[in-house]
């Protein structure tokens, strides 16, 4: 006899918050300095020493063969080139502001074409340009991929991590300075990651308590305008670098992010639930499965072994009970719905309904 058993269960749900005693943040971690981000560079270059896991491409023969004859190489016939050691890749970068000529930095180098893998290659000087078309550094170096591809005879083979892109640390030297403006002689400029009426005017009012009224104010809720003193123009690095260590608090939206694929809700802690009653009942599904045989009675003439199978389904659904749910903090929103044991798809709906009916004042973000 064979006896087969499906469970259908629903799975609780974990759930995370931030507490919402506003903790202060330093200015820099919520604030980016106008004029002072780095730029994206990109250009396309050649890896070389490669075991046999290069491109199949024709246009890879082309660039190693203009490759070759830049550097005084004459070839006579290009089927006398093969690509098996070789990949054509695109190198990106993001040269870091005020980088000055010299200063290097780290690169990407990403297959193109159909190369197998970048282990062990080595990139060739490779140009870096901007948006504008201008060349701003030069790329050259050994590619770590920090993975690898291993294959047998027999066709097995293993694999670690991605192997057809990798990086250069430090392989790329600034060939030509960005220019960048901080300041229009008078004033510099923050910009907030997040723009948020609340947060800027706790910017505005923690800058001024240190720098003096009037030093700071909101252009809007993304922008804060800040006046240098004059005592402070002659070192104005010393200036910024103190504004952006001013502690702020940021003033948090309330909001509730559910992804349903992993069964993550966070809860921010300004979320607040009225206080309510929730029922939620579990539900449990048995499905025995048993193999049945039926023979042909004795002596009888005619008839035939026939296999079947029989199936029992078992219904548990247990009572569902009203919980009081509600609080004024995150935590409490958390323990009591905790306690309700459901799935993400249900907590979801919990969420809705709540909202729906005037509970729960939040914003809530599906991912």
């Amino acid at each position: 006899m064979l006896r087969g058993k499906i469970y259908l269960i629903l799975i609780a749900v974990a759930i995370l918050s931030w507490t919402s005693s506003t903790q202060a943040l330093r200015l820099k971690d919520i604030c980016e300095l106008q004029g002072a981000r780095g730029n994206f560079l990109k250009g396309v270059g050649i890896v070389t020493g490669l075991a046999g896991t290069g491109d199949k491409a024709a246009d890879t023969i082309r660039a190693q063969e203009q490759m070759l004859r830049r550097s005084g190489v004459d070839i006579e016939a290009r089927n006398d080139l093969t690509s098996k050691n070789v990949a054509l890749v695109s190198v990106t970068a993001t040269i870091p502001a005020f980088a000055k000529e010299g200063t290097r930095f780290d690169v990407t180098v990403q297959s193109i074409y159909d190369a197998q893998s970048l282990e062990g290659g080595t990139l060739m000087e490779t140009l870096l340009l901007g948006g504008d078309g201008e060349v701003y550094a030069i790329s050259q170096g050994a590619v770590s991929i920090g993975g690898f591809n291993a294959d047998t005879s027999g066709g097995s083979s293993v694999r670690n991590n991605h192997t057809t892109a990798g990086t250069i640390p430090m392989g790329a030297f600034v060939e030509r300075e960005i220019p960048a403006t901080i300041t229009d002689g008078s004033r510099v400029f923050f910009l907030l990651n997040r723009p948020d009426f609340g947060t800027a005017r706790n910017i505005v009012s923690e800058i001024n308590k240190s720098f003096g009224l009037g030093t700071a104010f909101a252009l809007n809720p993304g922008s804060i305008s800040v006046t240098i003193p004059m005592e402070r123009q002659s070192n104005l690095v010393e200036f910024i670098s103190d504004v952006e260590n001013i502690n702020v608090e940021p003033d948090v939206k309330a909001q509730i992010l559910l992804n349903e694929r992993t069964g993550t809700i966070v809860v921010g802690g300004d979320v607040q639930i009225r206080e309510c009653y929730v029922a939620h009942g579990s539900l449990t599904i048995e499905v025995v499965a048993t193999d049945t045989v039926s023979q042909p009675a004795p002596f009888a003439r005619k008839g035939e072994t026939i296999e079947g199978s029989d199936e029992d389904i078992f219904v548990d659904q247990p009572d569902a009970f009203l919980q009081p749910v509600g609080g004024a903090s995150a935590t409490d929103v958390v323990n009591g719905l905790n306690k309700l044991k459901v799935s993400p798809r249900d907590m979801i709906s919990i969420f809705q309904l709540l909202r729906k009916v005037g509970a729960l004042d939040a914003d809530i973000t599906l991912m």
